[in-house]
């Protein structure tokens, strides 16, 4: 739902999920949303994005959902770290400007995720039409629930090997792999044997040139998932299993 002078208070927020709770203290004349089962949705599902886009209010666009669980990275800006966003909706349905923490609505009128980005040209920036992201609302429920309930998130159903990490570049100057910094005690990382100054270069056979990499293929995977970490040590090429930790909440 959406409110202007009524929507006041801020009682927690999510960075890593681009997910807040928020107060309202005027609820007359508003009428809750009727969310949907967000992992029922198809390609191919009619959808309808409703928001504020370029601050023309309860504006609403349709298309699609041209695909689920996508793992997409949210660039950083001057108000925002950046993330990356896990097992997120993609849709044909135009998301632009003020359409950010609307709603992504199917046929039946259930809000089935809320629009956070439109995918971007990575070459010029552009924003690229007919291809946006929505968070899926079981998701995002499930966030609130733990914002609310404690006002932080203590489950985040997110995977984390345990390391502070960096790019490293190769000779030409182009991403080489992601270098551990420093290993958590008691880290995935850690029980994995891995070490200050490894250089992970793939995860599950998926390549890993820099840390936005890495970071969208943890995404696609579960706290507590095993799977094989390929490392450049000394010079010398390793494979090593690791069981994947979670990303702590806050």
């Amino acid at each position: 739902m959406w409110c202007a002078r009524s929507c006041r208070h801020l009682i927690s927020s999510y960075a890593a999920g681009d997910l807040a709770v928020i107060r309202v203290d005027d609820r007359s004349g508003l009428r809750p949303a009727s969310f949907g089962n967000s992992d029922k949705a198809q390609a191919g599902d009619v959808v309808l994005a409703v928001g504020n886009p370029l601050g023309l209010s309860s504006s609403a666009t349709e298309g699609i959902v041209s695909a689920t669980g996508r793992a997409v990275t949210e660039p950083a800006t001057s108000g925002s770290p950046g993330t990356v966003l896990p097992d997120a909706i993609q849709t044909s349905a135009p998301i632009n400007p003020g359409n950010s923490g609307g709603a992504l609505v199917n046929t039946s009128g259930q809000v089935i995720g809320s629009p956070t980005l439109a995918a971007t040209n990575s070459q010029n920036g552009a924003q690229a039409q007919g291809t946006g992201f929505a968070v899926p609302a079981n998701l995002a429920r499930d966030i609130a629930r733990q914002l609310i309930e404690s006002g932080q998130v203590t489950d985040t159903h997110r995977t984390a090997i345990g390391a502070q990490v960096a790019t490293v570049t190769g000779p030409d100057g182009t991403p080489a792999g992601v270098a551990i910094i420093e290993v958590s005690n008691g880290g995935a990382a850690d029980r994995a044997g891995l070490r200050d100054a490894d250089v992970i270069t793939s995860v599950a056979d998926t390549a890993t040139p820099d840390t936005t990499a890495l970071a969208e293929v943890l995404a696609t995977k579960e706290p507590g998932q095993a799977v094989t970490i390929a490392v450049s040590r000394g010079g010398q090429q390793r494979t090593v299993p690791i069981t994947l930790g979670e990303l702590p909440g806050g």
